[in-house]
This record gives structure tokens, sequence and C-alpha cells, in this order.
């Protein structure tokens, strides 16, 4: 069945690779962000003129609080972590903004800028389901298209990274051989041989730009093999002066636009985990927005800049078909140990700039394709057409400092030529604009329950009148109404909840207990109809897409899903953390 769908997924998030596996891919993703993690805090804190002390500190804290957050992701502790393979480390986005907070105030003050504002993610996670028609996928998947857009030209850039000692045949030598070994590898390979792809690809890289002497075994050899930095932590700067609330606004707004990315990623990494396609668990990307805010509020602590999840983390799995969470234990422990081993990270760090840069072109080349499938998995009008459009060209444009560069004062142009970040408001903004020019709904508040029905039936069925459909039309919007309210009464707990107990349903059972919220919107040619109650631990849309789950203790599940499927034209089910929402859309000609 996986084949059918293209996808080839050894193994899930809860299912178990073997050891040696686990701990080779770990060293792979290592491999392949190492620098980045590293690289981070050290253009940061040589641009601010701070002290080479103060940057082995924040490289230091950078790697333990990268690996401990990745842990997190994959392991989750309660409702803090996604429970799949998300890779933590430095933000590229908070380069600018940290630069500055150095500069105006030193380190205690850019720590106390990021404690601050990671608390904005926490909020952010728990009150994300009010968000859901504004963080749309096409928002999200818009974000991951422009994570390429803003990446691709430091690749580029990379890909010529040699000294100028160096002959001219070895950038373009060592990044063919990487990029066309990985390309072969991804495309033919299979089994095993397709999982170490990405180490073999910079493998063969790393032996051709040898041969030119590009390789810098300088380095490794003056690294210690075992280490720990002076411990130069910055602690925090509570004066809350000018400099403090002048940043405050600008670190707030970035942290917004990484947590958007990370419900990108989030969104991203349950799409290339399963064998099955299915539908976004909004729990998970709860769970990984609120990780996101642990790992900027222990880097704010420890004294080092922010992090947040990699997006090349769902372009690796989907590469290699390994989607189990042990991995990423592994990456998060691999991570911890580099930080006292520099040796190690001198052998990654001395990869040379044109084999990473060839085979980021691979992985940045399969997030945009994976970017397009978000923003087209619930199908795609115009308008929405309209918004992806607009603002991936807006991001490529401001990217490229093609939009009126030479207008935007000295204060706001690092901010505003990050693609992602002004592609990624153009996509929320008019999202929102589209919301609010939208027909005003009608809503209902009652609670969720048999003895409701009825309420909730005329409430449905006085929006139809009012939109001048006719009686067969109405009949059917009613009976959608019914079955998505029974499928939303058999509450099952799952792997975020309980033991999976069936809980009592009906007027006098816990079920009448819920609150329930109705909202009605549209008319003329369809309405669509919002239940938004508290959770129920299955997700209907899956179920619609498998033929339902039928159990002797509810022999009538199957048949309500199969109506629910038969009388609204489609069915989009979010779940979060004690809330679900349940979204018809029923056409009047069925």
């Amino acid at each position: 069945m996986a084949e059918a769908y293209g996808r080839e997924v050894r193994f899930e998030p809860d299912e178990r690779a073997p050891p040696a596996l686990a701990f080779g891919l770990g060293v792979q993703y290592v491999l392949l962000t190492i620098a980045g993690i590293v690289l981070g805090p050290a253009i940061i804190v040589r641009a601010a003129g701070e002290s080479e002390s103060y940057l082995a500190w924040a490289v230091f804290g950078a790697l333990v609080v990268s690996g401990s957050t990745t842990i997190l992701q994959a392991a989750r502790l309660g409702r803090i972590g996604s429970g799949h393979i998300l890779l933590m480390g430095t933000s590229g986005a908070f380069i600018a903004v940290c630069v500055g907070a150095l500069q105006a105030g030193g380190p205690a003050l850019m720590a106390t800028l990021i404690v601050v504002s990671s608390l904005c993610q926490f909020l952010l996670s728990s009150r994300l389901s009010l968000l859901r028609r504004v963080l749309t996928p096409v928002v999200a998947g818009t974000v991951i298209m422009l994570i390429s857009v803003t990446v691709m030209p430091i690749l580029f850039d990379m890909l010529a990274g040699v000294a100028e000692d160096v002959p001219r045949a070895g950038a373009p030598t060592s990044a063919a051989a990487t990029l066309l070994v990985t390309v072969a590898l991804a495309l033919k390979a299979k089994g095993a041989l397709r999982l170490w792809a990405p180490v073999i690809g910079i493998v063969c890289g790393c032996a051709a730009s040898a041969g030119f002497g590009m390789y810098d075994v300088g380095r490794v050899a003056s690294a210690e093999w075992l280490g720990l930095p002076a411990i130069d932590w910055p602690g925090l700067d509570l004066n809350f002066g000018p400099a403090f609330w002048a940043l405050l606004p600008v670190f707030i707004l970035v942290t917004v636009v990484g947590a958007i990315e990370t419900i990108g990623d989030a969104i991203a990494i349950q799409n290339v985990s399963r064998r099955q396609p299915g539908a976004t668990d909004f729990r998970v990307v709860q769970g990984a927005v609120a990780a996101d805010g642990a790992g900027n509020l222990l880097s704010g602590l420890v004294g080092t800049v922010p992090n947040t999840t990699y997006s090349t983390s769902a372009a690796i799995t989907e590469l290699t078909g390994v989607a189990a969470r042990n991995v990423g234990v592994w990456i998060g422990i691999i991570l911890v140990v580099l930080a006292f081993l520099p040796k190690s990270t001198a052998v990654i760090l001395a990869v040379p700039d044109p084999v990473v840069a060839g085979f980021g072109l691979v992985l940045l080349s399969m997030l945009f394709v994976l970017g397009m499938r978000i923003v087209f998995q619930d199908g795609i009008d115009y308008r929405r057409g309209v918004v992806v459009g607009v603002a991936f060209w807006t991001g490529v444009g401001f990217q490229n400092q093609l939009v009126f560069a030479d207008y935007l004062p000295a204060s706001v142009e690092t901010l505003v030529g990050n693609g992602m970040t002004m592609g990624g408001l153009a996509a929320i903004l008019m999202t929102l604009l589209l919301e609010v020019s939208a027909t005003r709904p009608r809503r209902l508040r009652t609670r969720l329950g048999e003895a409701r029905m009825a309420e909730v039936r005329r409430f449905v069925d006085e929006w139809a009148r009012s939109r001048k459909w006719q009686a067969v039309a109405r009949r059917r919007l009613r009976a959608a109404t019914d079955e998505a309210m029974l499928s939303l009464m058999h509450h099952r707990d799952d792997a975020f909840g309980g033991e999976g107990d069936v809980r009592p349903k009906g007027a006098a059972g816990n079920e009448a207990e819920r609150h329930l919220l109705v909202v009605a919107r549209g008319g003329g040619g369809a309405i669509e109809l919002e239940f938004v109650a508290s959770g129920t631990g299955e997700n209907l849309e899956d179920q619609l897409a498998f033929g339902g789950v039928w159990s002797e203790e509810s022999p009538d599940r199957e048949i309500s899903l199969s109506l629910l499927g038969h009388y609204a034209s489609s069915v989009r089910h979010q779940q979060y953390h004690d809330t679900d929402v349940v979204t018809l859309r029923v056409d009047a000609e069925g």
C-alpha cells in the first residue's frame, strides 16, 4: 500500500530502529547540521566584536541546548515535544537582532531578550487552535518553500568557498562528486544502501576534495580530544532599560516567524513519517512549538543564541525512509557529546564548503517540493493561489533586495531583507484579509450531546434557509450535521491522553458536559460548518480515508463515518490538546 502513494517509510515514529542504524543515521544528521549550529554563534559573536572566550562558551552552549531539545522533540515530555525527528539548531533568523542586542547591551541583554521572547512560543502553542484559520497549510507550506529561497543563495556562494591557492577545478569537482553520488543513490538505491546515501555522498565529496588539498587536516590535528570551555556565563540584564524595550518588539516578531517555520516543519515531518497519508495532528505541532520555546528559553538562560527546528529534518527523513524517534534521541546525544569533544567537532567542520553545498542543494530541492505538497494538501482555489503566488514572489523580491531596497531605513534593512520573514508575513496578512472580508458567520454555543442535536439541527437549517437552499439540500446538510456530532461523541483517549477507554455518551454521560461551538459560513453553492469541541483522540479524516474503525462495542461507527463522507463534499479534522475542530463543506447540489 505504501508504494501506491510513493512512500518508502521503513520505520514510523512509534517503531524502533535497530541501535546501529539509529546511531548511524544520527551521525548523518549531525554531519549535515553541525556546521550551522556552530557557525551561527560564530557569525553573531564576531560581528558584534565580543571576546573569543564568550564565543567558545556560546558554541558550547549551542551544542548542548540543541542536543537536549532535539531529544525533547523526539522523546516528548508531556505536551512538550513533537514525538518526531525534528533536529534543533542555531536559528539564522536571529542573526541580525542578536548582533544588535550584543552591540546595544552585551550578552546579558541578548540573553534577557531571548528569555522574554521565548514565552511567546509557549503562549502560541497553548492557543494554536485560535489561529487555525490564519496559520493554515497554505501559510506553512509557503514558509517552507521560502526557506529554500532564503538558504539557496548561501549554498551557491559556498560552492566556490575555497582558498585562493586551491586549483580552480577543486570546488566544482568536489561539489559535483557529492551532488551526483547523492542524487544517483536517492533515485536508484534500495534498502540499506539508500539509507546511507547522505554519508556516502559526503564521503565521496571529501575524497575528491582531498585530492586538491581542500580538506582542512590542520584544524583536526590542532583540536583537543576532550575539553570544556572556560565558563563565561553572561547572566541576565534585569534593568529593562531603553535598549531592552526598543529591541523587544523585533525579537518577538522574529520569534513568531520562527514559530511559523516550526509549524511548517512539524506539518512536514508528519507528512513524510507515515506509510499511509493522514491528516495533520496539530497536537504534534503544538508540542513542536512548545519544545522550540523551551529551546529558546534554555538558550537565553545559558547565554547562547536562540535555536529552532531545522527544516532539513523532513528532507533527510524522506530521503532515508526512517522516521523512528529513537534516531532523534541519538542525534541529541551525539550533539551533547560533541560539545565536550573538540576534535570530533573539528573533523566535521573540516568538510569543505563545496561538499556541504552539493548535498544541501539536494535537501533544499526536496524541501521546496515538500512545501508545495503541503500547500496543495487541502486543495487550492484561486484565492489560495493568489496568497501563495504573491507571498512567494514577495519573499523572493525582498530576499534579493529587488523591492524598494533604496527606500528602506538601515534599522530595518536586515530584517526585511529576509525572504522567509517577508513572504511569511505577506501570506499571513492576505489570509487575515480573506477572513475579515468573508461573509459574517453565525455562531451557536451549546454542549455536545444527543440532547442538543435537535438544537444544532435547527441552527444549521435556519442558516440554510437564509441562504435560500432548497429542501433536498437542507436535508443533506442536517444529515451531515447529525453524523458529525455522532462522530465527535465517540470519544477515545490515545497516546496523548489516556489508556483508550471509551467514555459514556449522551445527555447523562461525560460528552454532555463538553462545550460545543458551531460556526456556519458561506451559502449559495456551498455551506461550511465548523464544530469546535473538546478533544476526541482519533482523527475523522483518517477514519474516512481508511474506511472507518469497526469494533463490537460500536458496530455503527463505520456506517456513521461512511454517511458523513457521503453527505459532505469535504471533511477536515484538526486535533489540538483539549480541542477538536471538525470542518464540513456541504454543496447545495449533491
